[in-house]
């Protein structure tokens, strides 16, 4: 067996080395851990500077984003906050594609060392049992020939005695034919345990142990090919990244190239420009003529200078250096700079002709269902949106006069009116237009029965609009009321003009014709 302790001191050293490499594996898994946790933290403090840095909505800082200097370190902000973003994408991939996969990995690696272990040991615990076997056959077959031996000299002894009884003879050689036997069968066991010994200890040295090392070489060279692809996930995980993070920089960089000095002064001047004319030259007054002495004698002894002189006006053109007062807010915005208050007033002009034209187009949206229920009383009530059209009326002559008296105050300040002109028309009952009606609405028509409605002179010479989906008709429509198309169930059109709330779609046919239909009516589908 000394052999055989050679062969376990050789297996000893290579299941050492196997386990010397599963630490290794365990090691690198914590050393991507920690590289992680340094990620993450990283990732964090960026985040943290990026929001500690960034303007509040609505402060002053914010409002300062309108020169290019402040927009481009808001700019360096977004773009630091998607580099912290990268720096996490990193600390994610190595922690799903490392750390979770080679420690599952090495689990498994441990528990087929030790499996392989375990049948090795399998093997030789059943090799001993063998030779334990083969020894208690050779012990037994050795003690047997002895006694066979023994009894074989007696019987012969007993023979040659003279004074033996022939009976004694008899028993002396039936006992040594019987211990011959015991001892042949013996030796006939002691040679089948010894051929069955042969044959596992062939087995055992040539196959079991030889298959064993050869298993565990291959699962340490899984082991080794398994941690070099680690370490190649290593690198390539942060070099997938290295493009955006390029851009990342590059659009840092970029915010620095964007920034413009003459233009930020000139944004500066235009935000505070206040139109103020510069003052003139001051008057010579002659004092030697005597003219009006009586009067100008307290002038006389100390003549005023230019700063005293300007004294007067300082409240009303001289403002370079005097301190403002916290102004107070007006509706015509008379407590502005003149310059500042035609861009607030034009911008106020904007807004309610914004607002004017929303009102107008629900105003025509309203006529268009009041007609429709008039011809289709099944589709709904018209007096249901007397009220609607009523409020809606009110709200148009509410921003129509709004809108003459900021377009006023901007022709006071020396300004022109930029806002879009809306042309009125009366409707009657019906919402037909009446082509006699004036442009306004006269004191005798009743103003719950009147809306305003939006024309567009060129409306006739513009070019059909692009098809923006389809629709298919579910149910039938004669479309009898001014503005609607009649379609027939199953029909295919194309929708020129999607629902904007009121329940009628805008379709055309292939040959040209357009018109409003209920929305419920048909299946609509837009284009993406």
């Amino acid at each position: 067996m000394d052999w055989g302790t050679e062969l376990w001191d050789q297996y000893d050293i290579i299941d050492k080395h196997t386990q010397s490499g599963l630490d290794l594996v365990e090691k690198y898994v914590k050393f991507v851990k920690e590289r992680t946790e340094i990620e993450q933290n990283y990732a964090k403090q960026l985040r943290n500077l990026s929001k500690k840095y960034s303007p509040k909505r609505g402060s002053k800082e914010e409002q300062e984003c309108r020169f290019s200097n402040h927009q481009a370190f808001l700019d360096i902000l977004n773009e630091v906050n998607d580099y912290a973003g990268q720096r996490e994408l990193i600390a994610e991939n190595m922690m799903i594609n490392i750390c979770i996969e080679l420690t599952k990995y090495l689990q498994e690696l441990k528990q087929e060392r030790k499996m392989h272990l375990s049948e090795a040991k399998k093997a030789q615990q059943y090799l001993e049992g063998t030779y334990k076997q083969l020894d208690n056959s050779k012990k037994r077959f050795e003690r047997e020939w002895r006694e066979a031996e023994k009894a074989a000299q007696y019987a012969e002894k007993t023979d040659q005695d003279l004074n033996a009884t022939k009976a004694d003879v008899e028993k002396a050689k039936q006992q040594a034919h019987m211990r011959t036997h015991i001892a042949e069968e013996c030796k006939n066991d002691y040679a089948s345990q010894l051929q069955k010994y042969n044959k596992e200890q062939n087995q055992f040295y040539f196959t079991d142990m030889p298959l064993s090392f050869n298993r565990l070489q291959d699962m340490d060279e899984r082991r080794i090919k398994k941690l070099a692809q680690g370490y190649v996930l290593f690198a390539d995980t942060e070099r997938h990244v290295m493009p955006i993070i390029g851009k990342c920089l590059e659009g840092i960089a970029r915010a620095g190239t964007n920034v413009n000095e003459r233009n930020d002064s000139v944004v500066l001047i235009e935000q505070h420009k206040s139109g103020f004319e510069r003052p003139g030259d001051l008057e010579f007054e002659d004092y030697s003529q005597g003219i009006n002495r009586a009067s100008s004698d307290s002038s006389l002894g100390t003549p005023k200078g230019p700063l005293e002189l300007l004294g007067k006006n300082k409240n009303k053109t001289f403002r370079l250096f005097n301190k403002k007062s916290k102004p107070v807010d007006s509706e015509g915005f008379t407590h502005l700079p003149p310059e500042q208050r035609r861009k607030r007033l034009q911008q106020k002009i904007d807004d309610i002709s914004k607002e004017l034209q929303k009102e107008i187009d629900q105003s025509e949206a309203l006529g268009k269902m009041k007609d429709v229920y008039e011809k289709n009383p099944q589709m709904g009530d018209p007096a249901s949106l007397a009220p609607q059209i009523t409020q809606t009326a009110q709200n148009m002559e509410r921003l129509r006069g709004e809108l003459n008296k900021y377009e006023s105050w901007l022709a006071e300040a020396g300004g022109r009116g930029d806002s879009i002109r809306y042309s009125t028309h009366s409707l009657n009952n019906n919402g037909a237009h009446n082509p006699n009606s004036p442009g306004a609405i006269s004191d005798d028509t009743d103003s719950s029965q009147a809306i305003y409605t939006e024309f567009d002179d060129e409306f006739e010479e513009e070019e059909l609009a692009a098809p923006i989906g389809q629709c298919t008709a579910l149910y039938n429509f004669p479309g009898s009321s001014e503005g609607t198309i009649s379609m027939q169930e199953g029909e295919v059109l194309f929708v020129v003009e999607e629902d904007k709330g009121d329940g009628w779609t805008r379709v055309r046919r292939n040959n040209g014709d357009e018109g409003y239909i209920p929305t419920s009516y048909a299946t609509i589908t837009l284009n993406k």
